[in-house]
């Protein structure tokens, strides 16, 4: 396991993200699946609906699906995401996508620099851009914050290049909160179901339409944990489930 532990903290240092492979078996994708279905069927899920009424996005999914604040603690998270955040590390923000074949989407480059807030009216400096998504106070955080928060992303389907796969800019990360792409080959992350990707906020990416005539999905579980409770200026995590497991 140390071998692995390794590997994945280099690749998240030196390219922005790494895929760990094969962490949930076939029962964990069905039952994280399943669980996700049935929270979307509650009426006053902050969920994107396409016009056959399936769900290609939702919000608050730490809110919606409870379990979410623990059905990630498979092994060998627990152990990454403590020797890369610390030992107070929580989780702090939940997110669904998908793109069902009838209502495929596509995403231009970026980088994930908004989080979750309790209030975003606070002022100050550092924070900048408030805005308030499904509900929920947001805010652009400061570049201190945004290196101290690592991005999960739980495959719920095997992507390929035919469902619309994220790509990456390699190492992009480096460049803080700037979108200089540098002159590097993007890489698409073709994964398997029950794979997590571990990401840093700040990896430039994006991610295509799936092609025409496809029938995958590409669900996704997408989990953000931050290294600590506290935020600067006075603003607070509108959720932090601290790790109160052991590694």
């Amino acid at each position: 396991m140390l071998t692995t532990l390794n590997l994945v903290l280099g690749k998240l240092n030196e390219a922005g993200y790494s895929l760990v492979p094969a962490v949930f078996d076939g029962a964990h994708v069905d039952a994280i699946t399943q669980g996700l279905e049935q929270a979307f069927q509650n009426p006053t899920a902050a969920a994107m609906r396409g016009e056959s009424g399936n769900v290609y996005g939702a919000r608050n999914i730490l809110f919606l699906w409870r379990q979410a604040a623990s059905v990630w603690q498979q092994p060998p998270l627990p152990e990454i995401l403590t020797a890369l955040l610390g030992p107070g590390f929580g989780l702090v923000r939940g997110l669904y996508f998908d793109k069902p074949p009838e209502n495929t989407w596509a995403l231009p480059w970026h980088k994930d620099m908004t989080i979750a807030v309790r209030d975003n009216r606070l002022g100050g400096t550092s924070f900048t851009k408030p805005t308030v998504k499904a509900g929920v106070p947001h805010i652009q955080a400061p570049l201190q914050v945004l290196e101290r928060i690592a991005t999960a992303r739980i495959h719920l389907d095997d992507v390929t290049e035919e469902n619309g796969p994220l790509r990456v800019i390699p190492g992009s990360h480096r460049t803080g909160v700037s979108m200089e792409l540098w002159d590097v080959a993007p890489q698409s992350i073709l994964a398997g179901a029950g794979d997590v990707l571990l990401m840093r906020p700040l990896l430039a990416h994006a991610s295509n339409r799936s092609l025409p005539g496809t029938a995958r999905h590409r669900r996704i579980l997408h989990l953000e944990f931050a290294a600590a409770g506290e935020l600067p200026d006075g603003y607070q995590w509108h959720d932090f489930h601290r790790f109160q497991g052991t590694v």
